[in-house]
């Protein structure tokens, strides 16, 4: 579990040392920009190389390495995978000192007659654990460079103020991919155009030996690409089938929002089973990360298949129009999170909108995923004395949790998930209140449309959010987020599911998302019935571990805890047949099921007094109601709109 990282304040000598730091950064900004050279040359041994040549005036100067990081939503700036710092000045070494209260920010005394501070730096990229953009980043055929991870810049300076100058070298014969605007391109380095520090951060590049840059647009709109690195020739050779579902994602977003903060976009799609899976959003690309069969293996096709539409929406819903409190000016400011229900959790849920209508997955596979999350929230007893909008103010907290024990009680976050829930149900209201004549891609248009453009960002507070809502369908919205978000019923909010015309139910089915999960993970999930979640990975030592126990069900009332060791049920050696057989046995059966366990080297048999069987969801209509899921669903673009600009941009091969 990674600890989290509190937050300092600066004392009196710091402050002076802030207020002359900033004094030589606004020198700085009227000088040249700031050049930084990375070298990915060694990426393969995961050593990412840098070197940064700083304008400065002499005397005191305070740099920082960023620690707020955009789209993470905590301090998670990987400072301690820092490593070689080195400050030298008119051909001179240069000492420098941490500073001991901030541990991103080192101090020096620039001399007499120096007008820049060259830094050199490694960033060591880690093995197997990590977060967000500190996660693993390389392996031996590919690897995604955030910049945030090698860049520093003077204190007290604004991201949007500071120019950098970027190049990079990359290994013999690995191609690349970034939002970024080459400049100069050769054998040996990529000279790209000056930007902002903003920008420059918010921009990563994706390289490898197996790169495919794929055109997702047509001649007479913003260009559109997705680029492929993975660790094999099979992990990028997509299907035509899949690449016109992308194009499609790209004519359905611009159907939802009827505008394009962008001048071009590019999805960054790394496909490795070294790079830990996730995506983060950025305004003219996005990070994504997933394993390396993603596009090829159907279980695992069918967890990632939401990704790429969800990153792609915070363009506009994060990126473009974003919460007041997560747009600070530097990567130093703490970022405040009470409106990610909001920037992730109407982006979940607009993600789930597009990933239907782009046919990234089907109808019926929609509906298993959303059974799936109202039922897993709806066993949620977190929530009964944590409300929603505490999962959002303590985000950068529950980011940091590390396995499955005792989530249920814990609560993650689950701002994505419930919200969700919460935006169908407002979706839904707005349908209803207007005789269908509106819906919620109204709001996605009045919000977070507008004027077609370069990238902008307009901030927001929850009182616009009401505003604009009810400029679409007049409605209690204040108290009807409110309720929601404060909300510690022991129940999900499923207004929206039976608002919509479905209902969730149980049966002895295997839910097909669940399906594809248990596959993936390796693990048997009975969560709906005795409620617990079991590691299940023959031949391997942690094969049987009980990974959670959900309160109030027959596992938890009968003793069973995380992080046991399941071995046996009645009496015959565990595997998820001989548990699934032994709960089908027990419907209608008067007797319990037993389950001996192992807890640290001791051992018990636990009897639990159950009889329903297998219990999984589904969503099944009802037919008193509209079929308005049907609708939301439904496609808004025709596959000819999806359109783009020349498939020839310097940043990338295209193909």
């Amino acid at each position: 579990m990674q600890k989290p990282r509190s937050k300092f304040y600066l004392g009196v000598a710091t402050l002076a040392a802030v207020l002359i730091s900033a004094a030589a950064t606004l020198a700085q900004n009227t000088k040249a920009p700031i050049k930084i050279e990375v070298d990915l040359r060694e990426a393969p041994r995961r050593i990412f190389h840098a070197r940064l040549d700083i304008p400065t005036a002499a005397g005191p100067l305070t740099l920082v390495y960023p620690q707020w990081i955009p789209g993470e939503h905590g301090p998670t700036g990987p400072i301690a995978d820092l490593a070689g710092l080195k400050f030298t000045a008119a051909g001179k070494p240069l000492p420098w000192r941490r500073d001991d209260v901030d541990m991103y920010a080192f101090h020096c005394q620039v001399p007499a007659g120096a007008s820049s501070l060259e830094v050199t730096l490694d960033y060591l990229s880690p093995v197997s654990t990590g977060s967000f953009s500190a996660s693993p980043a390389a392996t031996a055929q590919l690897a995604v460079l955030n910049w945030n991870l090698v860049v520093l810049y003077p204190q007290g300076s604004k991201t949007d103020e500071l120019t950098y100058s970027a190049s990079l070298r990359l290994p013999t014969g690995w191609k690349f991919g970034t939002a970024l605007e080459a400049a100069k391109e050769s054998a040996d380095e990529i000279a790209f155009r000056p930007v902002s520090l903003t920008t420059l951060v918010d921009s990563p590049v994706i390289a490898g030996a197996y790169f495919r840059a794929i055109p997702l647009s047509s001649s007479e709109a913003p260009l559109h690409l997705l680029d492929l690195a993975g660790d094999s020739a099979a992990a990028v050779a997509i299907s035509p089938e899949l690449v016109a579902h992308f194009k499609q994602l790209v004519a359905e977003a611009g159907a939802l929002f009827g505008a394009r903060h962008y001048r071009h976009y590019d999805f960054l799609l790394s496909l490795s089973d070294y790079v830990q899976p996730f995506g983060l959003e950025h305004h003219q690309s996005s990070d994504n990360r997933s394993p390396e069969r993603a596009l090829l293996d159907p279980d695992r096709y069918a967890l990632f298949a939401g990704l790429l539409p969800h990153e792609f929406v915070h363009s506009w819903n994060g990126k473009f129009r974003r919460p007041a409190g997560l747009a600070t000016p530097d990567y130093q400011q703490p970022m405040r999170g009470d409106l990610l229900w909001v920037y992730e959790g109407l982006t979940q849920y607009l993600g789930y909108l597009l990933t239907a209508r782009s046919g990234l997955r089907t109808p019926d596979a929609q509906r298993e995923y959303l059974a799936w999350v109202g039922a897993y929230l709806d066993h949620w007893p977190g929530r009964t004395w944590r409300p929603l909008e505490d999962t959002a103010v303590a985000a950068q907290i529950l980011y940091g949790t590390r396995g499955e024990a005792w989530t249920s009680w814990r609560r993650s976050t689950d701002f994505y998930d419930e919200s969700l829930l919460i935006w169908l149900e407002a979706d839904t209201i707005i349908r209803r209140e207007s005789q269908g004549r509106r819906s919620l891609d109204d709001f996605c248009r009045r919000f977070h449309g507008g004027q077609s453009g370069a990238p902008a960002v307009v901030p927001y507070i929850f009182d616009d959010v009401v505003a604009a809502m009810n400029e679409v369908a007049a409605y209690d919205w204040r108290g009807f987020f409110t309720a929601r978000l404060n909300s510690t019923s022991p129940h999900a909010p499923l207004g929206g599911l039976e608002g919509s015309g479905w209902r969730l139910v149980y049966t002895d089915t295997l839910n097909e998302h669940l399906r594809s999960m248990e596959r993936v993970s390796k693990l048997t999930d009975v969560r709906f019935s005795i409620g617990v979640i079991v590691k299940n990975e023959k031949d391997d030592k942690d094969d049987g571990a009980i990974l959670d126990v959900i309160p109030g069900t027959p596992a938890a009332l009968a003793g069973i805890g995380a992080g046991m060791k399941l071995l046996a049920i009645n009496g015959r050696k565990w595997s998820p047949d001989v548990l699934r057989d032994a709960l089908r046995a027990a419907k209608g059966s008067s007797g319990p099921i037993e389950l001996r366990v192992e807890n640290a080297e001791h051992y018990q048999t636990y009897r639990l007094d159950y009889h329903d069987g297998e219990r999984y969801p589904h969503l099944v209509r009802d037919a008193a109601r509209t079929d308005l899921l049907d609708q939301i669903l439904r496609p808004r673009a025709s596959s000819s709109s999806s359109a783009g600009g020349p498939a020839n941009r310097a940043s990338g091969k295209s193909e």
